[in-house]
């Protein structure tokens, strides 16, 4: 089972590519959710101010991944998608490309403008630090206090981290119960389910 991904952690900013008198800037951002998108492209147009075009594409989510191109006035296909097909050339994923573009007074045609935003967005990724991380499984363990060592035993057995823990007070008995958000890579998730599963007063649930 696959459970990994390659991202970028950091953004990169102003790698230039010029061809034709016409500058391409081409800009790299980490990306989790497409509310992000308008206050980088409203920064980008500040710095830019004399720039036409800012065409872009991103991808995000492992399982189950969403991507969009946008060729903003460019003739279609000629800048969203071939920035996209740097994305999915690199195998990457929650990442954010960005091409400016400011006219240089001679026009490049079709296939001159696929080669530009294409070459730009391969530039800029050539210059990403490209990271693996995992994909990770959340759970939460609920229990009554009396449990806690047996709960914190498998969680430092499994290796588990621990996202969040919290002390509340059973509304039945008005005794202290456990509250606790574990992580664990996807492909240990369903034996750390039945582990715990298994355990007598001890509730798990994903999240």
């Amino acid at each position: 089972m696959k459970d990994t991904y390659n991202t970028i952690e950091l953004p990169v900013e102003g790698i230039l590519h010029k061809d034709k008198n016409s500058k391409f800037f081409g800009y790299a951002f980490p990306m989790q959710e497409e509310d992000q998108l308008k206050p980088i492209l409203d920064h980008l147009r500040k710095q830019h101010p004399h720039a036409g075009h800012f065409c872009y594409a991103y991808q995000m989510g492992t399982d189950a991944l969403t991507y969009r191109a946008n060729d903003d006035g460019e003739p279609s296909n000629s800048a969203g998608m071939p920035i996209y097909g740097q994305i999915q050339s690199f195998a990457i994923t929650n990442v954010l490309l960005v091409v400016v573009r400011v006219f240089g007074g001679v026009k490049l045609g079709v296939g001159g403008l696929i080669t530009a935003y294409k070459t730009t967005a391969q530039l800029v990724l050539a210059t990403c630090d490209i990271v693996e991380k995992t994909i990770d499984v959340h759970f939460i363990i609920s229990f009554d206090y009396k449990n806690m060592n047996k709960v914190m035993r498998v969680i430092k057995e499994k290796k588990l981290e621990i996202v969040s823990q919290e002390m509340e007070i059973n509304e039945i008995s008005t005794l202290p119960m456990g509250v606790i958000e574990v992580k664990t890579r996807k492909k240990n998730a369903e034996m750390v389910f039945d582990i715990f599963q298994t355990l007598f007063e001890i509730d798990i649930k994903r999240v």
